[in-house]
């Protein structure tokens, strides 16, 4: 199952566990159940600590299996094969169950100790789905270390039965105790804040007893992250406030093009991001959304938590999200049919009919990665010709089970109550109303900046981004902006990086200039 290097890798980690592990596999007669007891049996043969125990018919899914510390009790098991961006979840869990400690801060340990109840956890995912494992990884960690609490990560495609009675159609999906706990990314502070509902209002008084920062970086993507490095190498006090580190990088699949570095995918990028940030003495302040902006000698960013910061210099670096159609029934059948990543949730959509909205590169290339699932794409085009690079283009005309329109404005996405059943488009060159019968729409339609908090107080354009000069300076002094928030052209993680330094070093050198001296200001004019 498993090739010699990934053996190699694989048991070197293993030397670090210090507890015996008990693996307990449900199985039953198919090839999948064979080919995890393969996978489990190299993993076996790999450490003397480790222990398989094999079992049918327990009532557990199959196939699927526990791991445990021996004399303990640690509710995570693996329904399914965790191979693909899965397979560190494995590591990651037979590391933890075998007494490795995990990185995380301490307080976030005592944190999980803490809660009280039972939560009987159940994660839907894809091996595809590079959102999946931050989820995956933060409730087995849990699950390690609080009796209480238990998880399962199920493979969605395996499954496709339960998939189909929940009508799960957006991974990853999370249940709680049977109901619905959430959908998307989640990191393991984000699940805490959902569970231990005092944990913001805490986090909200730590916050509004900081002192006065010298540059907040406002945003925590690659324009952000570059930003801190370069405040704070300056040797001054610097701070980032995200919603969420890493920002959109987190839902880009495959980077081919960061200079330096072949091939990449973006969850990766965003760890690296945040490590390298954190070698540096910056104050990263994470799940913390900016509402509103008030200039001044000292400026201040409030925050929805109620909190509020304040810095002599800020750059605003809040990036971009998926354009939504905005038409009827897309909010209603969001996760229900309606979808913004191919990569995530395509597996989903295995043997069904499908629309990809939007001809640019990111709507060819979802329509090429989906159409190696799917039944049937049908991919639409407002305008009337596809904007893709033409080497796409070739590749998406070759596949027979794809069909593309153009001159098509997408009205409404219809569903029965429940989910996608179809979408409405009219055809712009006859005026023509017509309807596609589809279980899934993937909306590939563009970016739309993160600045509607800033509204009436720093100059944007009419499509909400961010004026700036070419230092970065806004139309407000002492903040600057950087990244895909801007009106720089070109939405690329690797011009962000460069315009979020450049508005740090404009930022330093606003503030030297602005808190120098009389005598000092002159001199450093000249």
């Amino acid at each position: 199952m498993l090739d010699n290097n990934l053996k190699t890798q694989l048991k070197a980690y293993l030397e670090k566990v210090t507890h015996p592990i008990e693996i307990t596999a449900s199985l039953d007669d198919s090839d999948k159940s064979r080919e995890m007891l393969a996978l489990l049996n190299d993993i076996k043969e790999l450490s003397p600590r480790i222990s398989l125990t094999e079992r049918r018919g327990d009532g557990e899914r199959a196939p699927s299996f526990a791991l445990n510390r021996t004399g303990s009790k640690m509710g995570v098991r693996f329904a399914g094969i965790p191979m693909g961006h899965e397979f560190t979840s494995l590591v990651l869990a037979l590391l933890q169950v075998g007494g490795h400690p995990p990185k995380v801060d301490a307080d976030v340990i005592e944190q999980v100790r803490n809660l009280e109840g039972e939560f009987r956890f159940e994660t839907y995912i894809s091996l595809s789905c590079q959102n999946c494992p931050d989820v995956v990884q933060a409730l087995n960690l849990m699950a390690v270390l609080n009796p209480n609490i238990t998880h399962v990560m199920i493979d969605g495609a395996l499954f496709q039965d339960e998939v189909n009675q929940r009508q799960i159609m957006a991974v990853p999906t999370v249940y709680l105790n049977g109901e619905t706990f959430g959908q998307g990314r989640m990191s393991l502070e984000e699940i805490l804040a959902k569970l231990d509902t005092g944990a913001a209002q805490r986090e909200a008084a730590k916050l509004a007893k900081k002192d006065v920062f010298d540059m907040l970086v406002v945003g925590g993507g690659p324009a952000g992250s570059s930003a801190a490095i370069y405040s704070a190498r300056k040797g001054i006090r610097t701070g980032v406030v995200a919603e969420r580190f890493g920002g959109q990088v987190l839902d880009t699949m495959g980077i081919e093009n960061f200079i330096s570095v072949k091939e990449t995918e973006g969850p990766k990028l965003a760890v690296a991001l945040e490590q390298h940030v954190k070698t540096y003495d910056v104050d990263v302040m994470n799940l913390q959304r900016a509402e509103a902006l008030i200039p001044g000698d000292v400026i201040e960013v409030k925050l929805a938590s109620g909190a509020s910061l304040k810095a002599k210099t800020v750059v605003l670096a809040t990036g971009a999200r998926w354009r939504e159609m905005n038409v009827p029934g897309e909010k209603e059948y969001r996760n229900r049919g309606v979808a913004y990543c191919p990569h995530c949730d395509g597996p989903l959509f295995k043997g069904k009919r499908v629309a990809v909205v939007g001809g640019g590169n990111s709507g060819v290339e979802a329509a090429i990665d989906l159409a190696g699932i799917v039944a049937h794409v049908t991919l639409l085009e407002f305008d009337s010709k596809l904007r893709a690079d033409a080497v796409l283009q070739r590749k998406l005309h070759s596949l027979p089970n794809v069909t593309v329109i153009t001159q098509a404005q997408t009205t409404e996405v219809t569903g029965d109550g429940a989910k996608v059943n179809g979408l409405r488009y009219t055809d712009r060159a006859s005026g023509e109303s017509r309807h596609i019968e589809l279980e899934g729409i993937f909306v590939q339609i563009g970016l739309l900046p993160n600045t509607d908090w800033l509204k009436g107080t720093i100059a944007l354009t009419n499509r909400g981004e961010i004026e700036v000069d070419a230092r970065g300076q806004t139309s407000v002094p002492g903040v600057f902006a950087a990244g895909d928030a801007t009106t720089v052209p070109y939405k690329q993680i690797i011009i962000a990086m460069g315009e979020g330094s450049k508005a740090a070093l404009s930022a330093f050198d606003h503030l030297i200039r602005t808190s120098a001296p009389a005598d000092e200001k002159v001199a450093v004019a000249a």
